[in-house]
């Protein structure tokens, strides 16, 4: 069989679909944490009128409360994942701008840093995206970056523990 031929053959897919079922309570401990978490940074960005809140936490929620168990949804990918995403998107803008090259080269650096860290956290993905686009500097990295990240994680471990077939975190660092 030539490369070529088995290269697109991977992409038919060769597996069945995994049923994943989730239960009504997993559902609601998801909907609940995700509210009182960015209602908090809501809360707090208009009690103190400064932004602490960005895109990339809402995705986090997703993760920590829908799929609390994985890797990427531990605290030290979440926290990890965001200071080191926001402190590359912050000195690719300080040193390049916000040229689409210097974005794109920005998150794959960011990858690559999350890879060697193990910090990896597939919303942190973005925060270069969002502080190279939004002109901001390193205020942003503590609020709504850092911040963010800890209330994200408190709430979660709050949360996710009141039920009693969860158990998180699976590992701090």
């Amino acid at each position: 069989m030539s490369w070529w031929y088995e290269y697109f053959r991977k992409m038919l897919g060769q597996h069945q679909q995994v049923n994943h079922q989730t239960n009504i309570a997993d559902a609601l401990t998801g909907a609940v944490g995700g509210c009182i978490g960015i209602g908090t940074l809501l809360f707090l960005t208009q009690l103190t009128h400064t932004s602490w809140l960005m895109a990339s936490l809402g995705a986090s929620c997703v993760l920590v409360f829908g799929a609390w168990n994985a890797p990427f949804s531990q605290p030290r990918n979440v926290i990890g994942g965001h200071l080191l995403s926001g402190i590359i998107g912050i000195s690719f803008y300080m040193l390049f701008g916000s040229h689409p090259l210097a974005i794109s080269v920005a998150v794959g650096f960011t990858i690559f840093a999350m890879m060697l860290t193990r910090t990896v956290h597939p919303p942190a993905g973005g925060n270069p995206i969002i502080i190279m686009l939004g002109g901001y500097s390193w205020p942003y990295l503590v609020a709504p970056v850092i911040i963010g990240a800890v209330v994200i994680v408190i709430y979660a471990v709050l949360i996710n523990n009141i039920r009693q077939k969860r158990h998180y975190p699976l590992y701090w660092w």
